[in-house]
């Protein structure tokens, strides 16, 4: 399912499915949790191998994040593009995704 909203040029742009919009942020809630904890962890002179290990998981729960974002993000937004036509559009916001994506990796 894909949504349009407006963009303030008045275009029209796709947006991630909704379902997919309600898995990242639940997901990300949990990751938020995990950093508060971290944090008091950190506070409390808890082990180092044992923060290590939770910023670990939570590094590995964002990757899963990002991924899962961008694969929303192929199979709405560069999938509407490439239909309207517009390959070369959605050929360049891929390369920025990826971009974005493998340069902060």
């Amino acid at each position: 399912m894909t949504n349009t909203t407006p963009d303030l040029g008045e275009q029209t742009t796709t947006y991630l499915d909704p379902e997919l919009v309600g898995n990242l942020q639940d997901r990300l809630s949990r990751i938020a949790g995990h950093v508060s904890a971290v944090s008091r962890m950190l506070g409390e002179q808890k082990d180092c191998d044992q923060i290590l290990i939770q910023m670990a998981a939570i590094k590995a729960a964002m990757n899963q994040v990002i991924i899962k974002t961008l694969e929303g993000h192929i199979s709405i937004c560069i999938q509407t593009q490439t239909a309207e036509g517009q390959n070369s559009e959605a050929l360049e916001s891929l390369m920025k995704a990826l971009n974005v994506v493998l340069k902060n990796s």
